[in-house]
């Protein structure tokens, strides 16, 4: 094959109690084609990531080796919906294209948890890239060097409305500011909020929803890293959504409701705030990564 387009869903990770562990695909995309040709090289693309480590071509380049095949050269153009370093996922998008486009072009026919492990390897948790590929809600653990996902069913009333902050929160600052260390009753906590969550998810009660997104693992010491975190999550309950969360790793702001009029209201009131916030209204994607 000599060409190919990758349609690949944002995620939000790390739900809330499901840290590392839980992740959900929303109707927000980046579409890459890929494309043999003389030399390596990219278009739509910040000049910064336009070599060898650009996540895409390191996801391509690991199923060619997977496969066992040599990778060939391609022009990679990139149509980018999903913001970058936002908590969207924007990083499992990247893999999980560049590892469809090569298993395609490549005619390895490896099956999807292949793929989930080979990006794994280089993402080093699984909860956005499970649901880039799968599409839906899904739950993945690690064991050795496998990784196992299981789905789940989202109320389909229920919307994920994002609110993006004008700046940026690295991964790697994000996951700096969490203890080493956490006490025995924070884990036990997060283990019974994570397991009410997927209930509550499938129901769409957002009261049990609100509840259940209540963590003690990674929130309560990221939020100190989002400027206007508080303000935006009492702007959320203050217009009717008490169902409030990191998307991620942040800055973004997940809010779930089934209020089809919370996104407007919410547009307007954060507007008063110093930051600009980009309001998205999103649904569930349940398609995942696919060839277009």
């Amino acid at each position: 094959m000599e060409s190919v387009t990758i349609r690949v869903p944002a995620t939000t990770g790390n739900l809330a109690a499901g840290f590392d562990t839980l992740g959900c695909a929303l109707s927000l995309y980046n579409t890459l084609a890929f494309k043999k040709s003389k030399t390596l090289s990219f278009s739509g693309c910040d000049a910064a990531y336009q070599n060898a480590d650009n996540l895409a071509v390191q996801a391509f380049s690991a199923v060619y080796r997977h496969a066992g095949k040599k990778m060939p050269p391609v022009h990679i153009d990139f149509d980018t919906g999903i913001p970058v370093s936002r908590g969207l996922g924007s990083s499992a998008a990247l893999l999980a294209a560049g590892a469809m486009a090569a298993n395609a072009m490549s005619c390895a026919e490896l099956p999807l948890d292949v793929l989930l492990a080979l990006t794994t390897g280089i993402e080093g948790h699984p909860d956005n890239l499970a649901p880039a590929f799968y599409g839906g809600l899904t739950a993945s653990l690690m064991e050795g060097n496998r990784v196992f996902s299981v789905s789940y069913s989202v109320h389909p009333n229920l919307h994920f409305v994002t609110l993006s902050p004008d700046f940026h929160l690295s991964t790697h600052a994000a996951r700096e500011v969490l203890p080493q260390r956490v006490p025995h009753g924070d884990a036990v906590y997060n283990c019974a909020h994570l397991a009410v969550l997927i209930k509550a998810l499938e129901l769409g009660d957002e009261e049990l929803i609100a509840a259940a997104l209540r963590d003690r693992l990674h929130q309560p010491y990221r939020e100190t890293l989002i400027a206007e975190y508080a303000d935006v999550s009492a702007l959320a309950r203050q217009n009717g959504c008490n169902a409030v969360c990191i998307s991620g790793a942040g800055p973004t702001v997940l809010c779930v409701t089934a209020d089809t009029a919370f996104a407007d209201r919410m547009r307007r009131a954060v507007q008063s705030l110093r930051h600009t916030w980009q309001v998205r209204d999103l649904t569930v994607d349940q398609a995942g990564a696919r060839l277009l």
